[in-house]
């Protein structure tokens, strides 16, 4: 279900944001949002937290900047940095200490 979902973020993102004319109130956008959600929370978890932004993205509410929040756990650790060809250290992801176990994800650019 995951895989289904990113690859239809990915296609709304490359084919139907085109027609749009960048909307959104938040940084990163909604579709953005949803990928990294969907990427490093469970389907349900990022189902949940992605519908609760898409219903807040509107002219009632003041937008700004909202980072996912994920949970730290054992498996997502290496996932965070990845090494090139040349052996070198690139870090994907920065992790901001929110409360507990629970991070804000930052996206390395």
């Amino acid at each position: 279900m995951k895989k289904l979902a990113l690859k239809l973020l990915d296609f709304y993102q490359r084919f139907l944001t085109v027609f749009g004319y960048g909307s959104c109130r938040y940084y990163p956008t909604c579709s953005e949002y949803a990928k990294w959600q969907f990427e490093k929370n469970s389907f349900f978890k990022a189902f949940v937290a992605t519908f609760l932004r898409i219903l807040r993205c509107n002219q009632l509410f003041e937008g700004g900047i909202d980072y996912p929040v994920v949970k730290m756990d054992k498996k997502y650790k290496k996932s965070f940095i990845c090494k090139d060809n040349q052996n070198t250290i690139i870090v994907k992801f920065w992790l901001v200490r929110k409360k507990g176990d629970n991070y804000l994800l930052i996206k390395s650019f």
